[in-house]
């Protein structure tokens, strides 16, 4: 969400989405309230740090970590006040393993951890233990919830095909191990218990790995969706996956024509799309204004309403 007050955006979410609220990340904060290092405060036992690049692993704990770790505990408090009283479902968003190994630089190096298999396994170990801890946290300050943890994986595709550079962007780094990728984001879906949902704005989603680690649900951009990636989304969804259907803007309808359209190339029965889709706006808002980023909620909110009379009208 953009902006920086935490109160501020909690309200809006809150009020926009009366029946999937989540815990809204500000990244305008600065370092500590970005993807990266929201995650990375999460960590037990592996301190990080800025650099001029972004975050790396750290010898010991120092300001940033601080920084990062009173941001999230200030949001929490913020929550807390604004909806202790809520019961229902309810999301978290953090980093995925994958992601944070491609982006964090290693403690004596400038390459990323993804470089060292070593610290790719104590990452996703840490992260696991740390989200579990997280998802423990918000469920004692809102008890009533049904908690969702959303991992979001934006560079998980190019850790599959070599893509993510070393330092110096001369070369990339050899290509994770579909089963090894598969069962690193397993560990980490399954610490926190309940719901998961995996998200990832690339246009070549693996779709097929994510319903292998135990995700209850997979979020993707439908803008990004080449119809080459249909038939595996279709696939997964068979399987069980739920699906988090990220749109552009547009007016209500238009949005949910789009969801629909995709529901039948897909070959799925329409009378279940209301079950296993969510409507959300395409890969995040915070570089939107207050007032837009309120717009696209109660867009999403409003064509999720209306898919359901617009497959009764296609019946007919």
């Amino acid at each position: 969400m953009p902006g920086t007050d935490a109160s501020e955006a909690i309200a809006v979410v809150l009020g926009e989405l009366p029946d999937l609220p989540h815990l809204p990340e500000l990244p305008a904060r600065g370092p500590g309230a970005d993807l990266i290092g929201r995650t990375a405060a999460l960590l037990v036992d592996l301190p990080v740090q800025t650099t001029p690049r972004g975050w790396r692993l750290a010898p010991r704990p120092g300001r940033d970590l601080l920084r990062a770790i009173d941001l999230m505990s200030a949001d929490l408090d913020e929550l807390e006040a604004a909806a202790s009283s809520y019961s229902g479902p309810f999301k978290v968003q953090v980093c995925g393993p994958w992601t944070l190994a491609a982006c964090l630089e290693l403690t004596r190096s400038v390459e990323p951890a993804l470089a060292d298999p070593g610290a790719v396994a104590d990452l996703i170990a840490s992260l696991a233990e740390g989200v579990a801890a997280h998802a423990a946290e918000v469920r004692r300050r809102l008890s009533g919830v049904t908690l969702i943890v959303q991992v979001d994986e934006p560079s998980l595709p190019a850790v599959l095909a070599g893509s993510v550079p070393t330092a110096s962007g001369l070369r990339q780094l050899p290509g994770v191990d579909k089963q090894v990728a598969t069962e690193g984001l397993a560990q980490v879906i399954a610490a926190p218990g309940g719901h998961t949902v995996v998200h990832c704005c690339a246009s070549d989603v693996p779709f097929d790995a994510i319903a292998r680690s135990g995700a209850t649900a997979v979020a993707f951009d439908l803008g990004q969706l080449g119809r080459d990636r249909e038939d595996a989304l279709g696939e997964a969804v068979e399987s069980g996956l739920g699906a988090f259907a990220g749109t552009a803007d547009g007016a209500e309808r238009a949005t949910a024509e789009a969801v629909i359209d995709l529901w039948r190339r897909i070959g799925l029965p329409a009378g279940r799309l209301s079950e296993l889709v969510v409507v959300t706006p395409a890969c995040g808002l915070a570089g939107a204004s207050p007032t837009a980023a309120r717009s696209e909620l109660e867009r999403c909110r409003r064509a999720a309403r209306l898919i359901p009379e617009l497959i009764e009208e296609g019946v007919r």
